[in-house]
């Protein structure tokens, strides 16, 4: 059964579902999957203990999808990496699962004058040139041993799914190299190479062939035409070969491909958002699905004389938290406000005590935790309740969690006072708003220059009637009498004077039409304060009043820049004019059309799914919003996909611009 095919309990299978389906079918020698769910997979399929051969990047790309424990319920019992000195194990068969690259096809030729493994199923994360291809055929008739490989599969996975349809190529600094004055030709010419085979790789695993739009005159269009060929030139080859992975999608619905270049809004790249899932995002580091915190340790009192070297002997130090995919708590909430989120880690945490303390008393034990979960007790009722556990647990695990990082998100929220700075920029064009960014410059902070710098790039940015030279000038003294680099405003005023950006030609809007309210009907407030004190030292282990006061302090519902690009081209009957005709000229390409022009007029028609991909750096930002609007088409429904060449967080992005203002 082809991936595209599979069903979930009736739901739609995501991005997400569709690579971890092509990895199990790799794991498991490339015998065909039956569905994308894992616990079905691992029962139906025999078990054959193998090793798993990784590099880098192939690391990455599996374990932000599977853990070690569904790697050994695949059979996987040792995993490890090719450039490392390994052990031999003569009688277990290896699953290599690398880039198509000289340096490992020569690591595998290698393995195989050592004997290291009995049999090889090689597979490579993207497609295997047809030099090297030949090299590894020569190199393993030479050595006599053609015998030994069972299988050499380009699995087409060369890119890294986070979210269920969220995914990055992991290029990183794509715009700075791209924008640089000193990018060459065959910089710019290999770098889009680069993410067009990522795309490719990316549409080879979504089972289809879909129309592409892109701007024209910059890298989208660039990577457009070379994606469209990859594409195309598939087709062809296997159009008559039983080896395609894709199916004859005359009779399928088509979908969208949108291309598009960073500069389509690049005031997003710096906002603070208020979503649970873009705060941590910003505010900590969360990469693969793992969220790294860090925590001060202070040494301790007892070994010091006082409160002074006490401070002195601190050190930072860094917590993680692995979000699994089975997070029912980061599933639930991580697209919703942080007030939001807030009350509901208030709420699984009440419910779970309430559960707690209703089976502690049925079995006469003081905690949950003094339950045997090897009990033998006859007892129907104890031997029920025994088995609760591990789900219980589980549960508790997951809100201890998401408390901890609550605590944590306050503590910074109070520390750098970011609940101004969303505040600003949720009405940039507010008469007050100069006022308003001057008193937050005088907060007399300095750990929160950075935000200060954004919010002010986000201002000059999206302001419909600009901002005055003396304010700029003001801004600007501030930042210089910190000693802040001023590099990354050198930058946004080159790129404001010679670039329309898309604050201007595609409008935000409000997805209910209708400025968010709270229950008095007047316009809703931001403000955190009331959240501060609110703790009294109970975060983490207890949420305490967290969420007392808050309730109403939601964000404005609204569309950003490119939901409205993409709003244009799948739903033209709902778009408005003006982001019709603005995307009326984007490029269109067909890969399907094997003869003639490949390229026509675009027309304006309706699709049901896309990928969105942005070349330069994108955000969680986009990507919650993108999802926000496809769930609202409730008689149409909507699937997108959001992707970009990487995930870049607004510091990072910051300091990326930095390097191209300091160059000018």
């Amino acid at each position: 059964m082809s991936i595209a095919n599979y069903s979930t309990m009736g739901k739609e299978v995501s991005l997400r579902d569709m690579q971890v389906s092509a990895i199990l079918k790799m794991l498991f020698l490339n015998k065909d999957i039956e569905n994308a769910n894992l616990e079905d997979t691992f029962s139906d399929q025999e078990i054959l203990w193998k090793v798993l051969v990784l590099d880098k990047k192939s690391t990455e790309i599996i374990s932000s999808i599977l853990r070690v424990n569904d790697l050994l319920k695949a059979g996987i019992t040792v995993h490890t990496l090719i450039q490392q000195d390994r052990a031999p194990l003569p009688d277990v068969p290896a699953v290599y699962f690398v880039s198509p690259t000289k340096e490992n096809v020569e690591f595998i030729v290698k393995d195989l004058k050592d004997d290291k493994y009995s049999e090889y199923y090689i597979n490579f994360t993207s497609t295997l040139s047809r030099d090297l291809l030949e090299t590894l055929a020569q190199e393993v008739s030479l050595i006599g041993k053609s015998d030994k490989i069972k299988q050499v599969f380009d699995q087409y996975l060369d890119f890294v799914v986070t979210e269920p349809e969220l995914f990055s190529l992991q290029i990183n600094k794509t715009y700075s190299q791209l924008n640089s004055r000193d990018a060459t030709e065959e910089l710019i010419n290999s770098m889009c190479d680069k993410i067009a085979d990522g795309l490719f790789n990316t549409v080879m695993t979504t089972n289809s062939i879909p129309i592409i739009r892109a701007p024209t005159g910059g890298p989208a269009e660039m990577v457009a035409g070379r994606l469209g060929t990859k594409i195309r030139d598939y087709v062809i080859n296997t159009k008559s070969s039983s080896t395609s992975v894709l199916p004859d999608s005359d009779n399928l619905e088509r979908g969208v491909l949108i291309l598009l270049d960073r500069n389509i809004d690049f005031a997003s790249m710096f906002a603070h958002s208020w979503i649970y899932q873009c705060m941590v995002f910003d505010i900590f580091k969360l990469s693969r699905n793992t969220i790294t915190i860090p925590v001060k340790q202070v040494g301790s009192k007892e070994t010091e004389k006082d409160d002074e070297a006490a401070a002195s002997n601190t050190k930072i130090i860094e917590k993680q938290y692995d979000i699994e995919p089975t997070d029912f708590f980061w599933i639930e909430n991580s697209h919703l406000p942080f007030p939001e989120a807030a009350e509901n880690v208030e709420a699984a945490l009440t419910q779970y005590k309430e559960e707690a303390s209703a089976i502690t008393r049925k079995a006469g034990v003081s905690d949950i935790t003094d339950l045997d979960p090897n009990s033998n007790s006859d007892t129907l009722q104890i031997q029920e309740i025994v088995n609760k556990l591990p789900e219980l647990t589980a549960r508790k695990n997951i809100i201890d969690t998401h408390v901890n990082i609550f605590g944590s998100l306050l503590n910074e929220l109070e520390s750098k006072s970011l609940d101004t700075f969303f505040e600003i920029e949720q009405d940039p064009n507010n008469a007050k708003v100069r006022s308003d960014f001057m008193n937050i410059l005088k907060d007399g902070k300095t750990n929160n220059l950075d935000d200060k710098m954004r919010t002010f790039i986000y201002l000059f940015l999206t302001a419909q009637k600009g901002v005055s030279k003396d304010f700029v000038d003001e801004v600007e003294k501030y930042f210089k009498s910190n000693s802040y680099d001023i590099s990354p405003l050198k930058y946004v005023y080159k790129l404001r004077e010679y670039m329309q950006l898309s604050s201007t030609s595609l409008q935000n809007r409000s997805l209910d039409d209708g400025q968010s309210t709270n229950n008095s009907g007047e316009n809703t407030s931001y403000s955190l304060s009331r959240l501060y004190g609110l703790t009294e030292g109970k975060l983490p282990g207890s949420v305490g009043n967290l969420i007392s006061g808050i309730k109403n302090l939601l964000p404005e519902k609204k569309t950003i820049p490119i939901t409205n690009v993409v709003e244009a081209l799948m739903d033209p009957l709902n778009s408005s004019q003006k982001n019709l005709e603005t995307t009326d000229n984007y490029l269109y390409i067909d890969p399907r059309i094997t003869r003639g022009s490949h390229t026509k007029k675009p027309k304006r028609q309706s699709y049901n799914r896309s990928i969105v991909f942005v070349v330069g750096g994108g955000n969680y930002l986009e990507y919650q919003n993108l999802q926000e609007w496809a769930h609202s088409q409730i008689h149409n429904p909507k699937k997108v996909v959001y992707g970009s060449t990487a995930i870049t967080s607004p510091d990072d992005f910051l300091k990326e611009i930095a390097t191209l203002g300091a160059n000018d």
